[in-house]
């Protein structure tokens, strides 16, 4: 696969990294950390309203741009170098869910609502300890009103601050889609507390929640589940990318200006090995990324089987989710002392490194994925 980006693709790279260094510098991150929900409502406002990007991943026909995974990948890897307090992951990880029931009406209205800037989030598991199907713990019961909901979703990317929920429920041996109001009653939506506090994650609790026929987009999704879940390992795997890039470049402005035995820090060769090292973990993560968004996007034509999907995934989680914390915690030993303290930023981009790479699966459980693939496609094997 020959891979470039198109001028409009180099543009809305160019336009995003513009609008965040601007928007979203580290006092701006630092102020919405201290906030209740851990967003820049502000910033995220304007997102939705000058810059569009909550709409890449919505079809034309619902109001959105209609591009591709490679454009969300993008912005978000920019996104993950400036530790952005705004909730796109979350809402693009919905529309994947969307688009997979788009031929239901209440899928074609949230998919609107998507658009205009309402924040949907996902439910899927509570991660005990898995992220697929086997960790849902939310369990629906049919009724003759309905449905009702019980049971418990952890890590949800949107914190406290979504308007509805897409929630992912048990249904005998199947899984159910369901969409949730987080102000409906028997709903505790909270924000959990977490290592990294730029990126806030939600806890819903549903005790009998009554939910209508027309809130169930889906009564035999688990098919959908595992793709969608692929999808936004490539999301996360872009925010990584961008968090060791952010890593490498204030370590060497660091080391470039920190001065010892009359000499800056940067001129030593030990110095100099670790920066390589750093790069070279970032550049591999960054050609995996663009590979697996790619793919992804093939999966959306459905021109490319899932197994393709699965193995991009994979590879680029174990790879992302190691760069990002070998940059981020190279940083600060090259930081020294400092690296650690409030002062310095590297420690939030370490604890934005630490708690991204379980998101979802840590790397070595990906790579045992690959390996389970790898031999599972041994002819000796299957033999």
């Amino acid at each position: 696969m020959r891979f470039s980006f198109t001028d409009e693709q180099l543009m809305l790279r160019d336009s995003v990294e513009g609008f965040l260094s601007e928007h979203s510098d580290s006092p701006a991150v630092r102020a919405a950390m201290a906030s209740n929900s851990g967003i820049d409502e502000r910033l995220w406002e304007k997102i939705c309203t000058d810059m569009y990007w909550q709409a890449i991943l919505v079809p034309e026909e619902f109001g959105g741009l209609g591009l591709g995974l490679l454009e969300v990948v993008i912005v978000l890897e920019q996104m993950g170098r400036f530790l952005t307090p705004a909730p796109l992951a979350a809402g693009t990880q919905s529309a994947l869910a969307l688009r997979t029931v788009v031929d239901q009406p209440l899928a074609k209205t949230m998919l609107d609502d998507l658009a205009r800037g309402q924040l949907v989030a996902f439910a899927h598991t509570a991660a005990r300890p898995h992220w697929d199907g086997q960790g849902v713990e939310i369990v629906a019961t049919e009724v003759p009103s309905g449905w009702t909901l019980q049971g418990e979703a952890r890590f949800i990317a949107s914190g406290n601050s979504a308007d509805a929920l897409l929630v992912v429920a048990q249904i005998d041996n199947k899984l159910g889609l369901f969409r949730v109001a987080a102000n409906q009653a028997g709903v505790a939506f909270s924000r959990m507390p977490t290592m990294d506090q730029t990126r806030p994650m939600g806890l819903l609790q549903l005790s009998g929640v009554a939910v209508n026929d027309e809130d169930c987009l889906a009564t035999d999704w688990g098919q959908h589940l595992e793709a969608v879940l692929d999808l936004s390992r490539i999301m996360v795997g872009a925010e990584q990318v961008g968090c060791a890039q952010a890593s490498l470049d204030q370590s060497v402005s660091y080391v470039s200006e920190r001065v010892q035995f009359g000499r800056t820090i940067a001129s030593y060769q030990a110095i100099k090995h670790k920066a390589a090292d750093m790069m070279l973990k970032v550049e591999s993560a960054r050609s995996l990324l663009y590979y697996a968004a790619c793919v992804g996007d093939e999966t959306l034509k459905a021109t490319a089987p899932s197994a393709d999907l699965r193995e991009a995934a994979a590879m680029l989680a174990s790879s992302a989710g190691d760069a990002a914390f070998f940059c981020a915690g190279t940083g600060i030993q090259l930081h020294g002392g400092v690296g650690i303290t409030e002062e310095y930023d590297i420690q939030l981009y370490f604890k934005r490194a630490r708690s991204m790479e379980a998101y979802l699966g840590r790397p070595d459980e990906q790579r045992e994925v690959l390996a389970a693939m790898l031999l599972d496609g041994d002819d000796c094997h299957a033999a």
